[in-house]
């Protein structure tokens, strides 16, 4: 089986054999549903590879499609002028940068169709570009715009640069909606959405399918799929694991599903993530190598945001759709970043309840926060943990306190500028890394913080405390009698009272008793 690993471009794929999982059956109900779409999906999740898929589609290349679903439910395929445009081609540090990408595409699209076209804006030769290509062709123009909202993410946090580019790309994709009788199908893709006031008022007949049920299995994988077209691919993961086909499928489902684009949907493997670990035969964290926006980080300190809350709170849909409200809310942003999915609704309040999708996507946004709320630099943040986790499965508790510690040990701390949070989102990233390796029950409420963490030989309970004592944290475990549930157990057992000083910001002191 040949894995379109890094190839985005649907006539390489179909020409050269690798794999492709049909979703033409889709794209065909897209095509003749609608006329202005737009989709938000996470970064590798195959936007780009759909957008060359509409391509090949109104370019008429049928050949392309043989045996596909769309071959025998299209009928007439007909070629149109279709101009594709991609944004994530640069950095976007200015906005001559972008004024650069619009007119280097117009310059492409000319030379392809032999037009040259005048105008002192973009938008404006863009605008000739479009009515000269249906006056000459006789054909209605095909517009498809991947990662539109590049230079709007790249510019977050700069307010003047953010609106030139917002007001450059409102411009361009405004033209559409005067020129409506030049354009046969337009279509948008990006991993966030900016809201339509913003970028796509003039385009105000824009579908957004982004949470449309009926298209939420258009990108990545379902499990069914899979199992219809990888099957002897995943007995052969499983075979180099040494699991049975089952347990292959239910850790694939762990690491790499649970993706939902709308409440009462299957769930959807991440497509890069599936593909690398069929081809390498090896379990890791495929998404975390193509990096995490330090936006992300960016927003949540902007917020003062408690990472406890990442998974307990509830939003709503139009709150979910924009990421215009990150100034108060980074929920959005971490969601439609893929980092958080739809795991839950509730229908009297139209609320949706968010969730990681997987423990790879987990791991890797935990991992990621390391170096921004701890002392530990990124490369030392994975090995500090798998150290922790070997002196807690060893019983050495003078060890891991020690470790616990120096986290607390550098002094220069600006994610949160209240201190008990501060503690607070330490506590989380480093007992949420240690959770994939071990048990541990974290219960916040006023007044205390305790944790449970079990191995398979030692249970340890953790009891914090603020500006008090680590004595006072032991005589609460004792008079609360948070070990009763272990009274049985015969792995043996550590009471640990930890006190956290909020003015140096620091462990002031702790203590065990057994």
């Amino acid at each position: 089986m040949k894995y379109p690993l890094g190839i985005q471009t649907f006539e390489n794929i179909r020409t050269d054999s690798y794999l492709y999982v049909d979703k033409t059956a889709l794209v065909y109900d897209i095509v003749k549903g609608g006329k202005y779409y737009f989709l938000s999906r996470p970064r590798r999740f195959g936007k780009s590879l759909l957008i060359s898929t509409l391509e090949a589609y109104f370019q008429g290349k049928r050949e392309l499609f043989r045996g596909l679903a769309i071959d025998s439910l299209e009928q007439e395929w007909t070629a149109y002028p279709v101009l594709k445009l991609s944004l994530n081609v640069d950095n976007y540090n200015s906005a001559k940068v972008l004024l650069d990408v619009l007119n280097d595409a117009i310059d492409t699209w000319c030379r392809q169709y032999g037009i040259n076209v005048a105008g002192e804006t973009p938008s404006v030769r863009f605008k000739n570009l479009l009515t000269a290509l249906y006056e000459t062709t006789g054909r209605k123009v095909v517009v498809l715009v991947d990662e539109y909202d590049k230079p709007l993410l790249a510019t977050m946090g700069n307010d003047a640069m953010q609106s030139e580019m917002r007001g450059m790309l409102k411009a361009f994709y405004g033209i559409l909606k005067p020129l409506d009788g030049c354009v046969q199908f337009g279509f948008f893709t990006g991993v966030t959405k900016f809201s339509k006031v913003s970028v796509f008022s003039d385009l105000n007949n824009l579908t957004d399918i982004t949470m449309d049920r009926r298209y939420a299995e258009v990108c990545g994988f379902t499990e069914a799929e899979i199992r219809r077209t990888l099957d002897a691919e995943v007995g052969e993961l499983a075979q180099a694991n040494r699991l049975s086909r089952e347990a292959c499928y239910a850790k694939l489902r762990t690491n790499y599903d649970g993706y939902h684009f709308e409440h009462d949907t299957a769930g959807m493997y991440n497509p890069y993530s599936l593909l690398r670990v069929l081809d390498a035969k090896t379990f890791k964290d495929y998404w975390f190598e193509t990096g995490t926006p330090t936006i992300l980080v960016e927003a949540l300190k902007h917020n003062n945001y408690n990472l406890d809350n990442l998974t307990q709170e509830e939003v709503t849909a139009d709150l979910l759709g924009s990421i215009d409200s990150v100034a108060t809310n980074p929920l959005p942003l971490i969601y439609q970043s893929g980092y958080l999915t739809i795991k839950g609704y509730d229908e009297r309040f139209e609320s949706y309840r968010l969730g990681f999708p997987n423990c790879e996507v987990e791991r890797a946004f935990t991992r990621f926060l390391i170096p921004y709320y701890t002392a530990l630099k990124s490369s030392q943040g994975q090995l500090f943990v798998a150290n922790f986790v070997k002196d807690v499965r060893a019983g050495r508790v003078e060890q891991f306190m020690q470790r616990l510690e120096s986290l607390f040990a550098s002094g220069d701390y600006q994610i949160a500028s209240d201190a008990e949070l501060f503690f607070q989102n330490v506590l989380y990233v480093i007992f949420t890394m240690m959770g994939f390796y071990t048990e541990v029950e974290r219960h916040t409420t006023d007044g205390r913080m305790d944790m449970v963490i079990q191995t398979s030989d030692y249970i340890y309970i953790l009891e914090f405390k603020l500006d008090r004592s680590a004595d006072e944290a032991l005589r609460q475990i004792e008079e609360r009698q948070y070990a009763k549930p272990f009274e049985h157990d015969s792995r043996r057992l550590y009471k640990i009272g930890i006190n956290f000083s909020t003015t140096t910001r620091r462990m002031e002191g702790w203590k065990k008793s057994e």
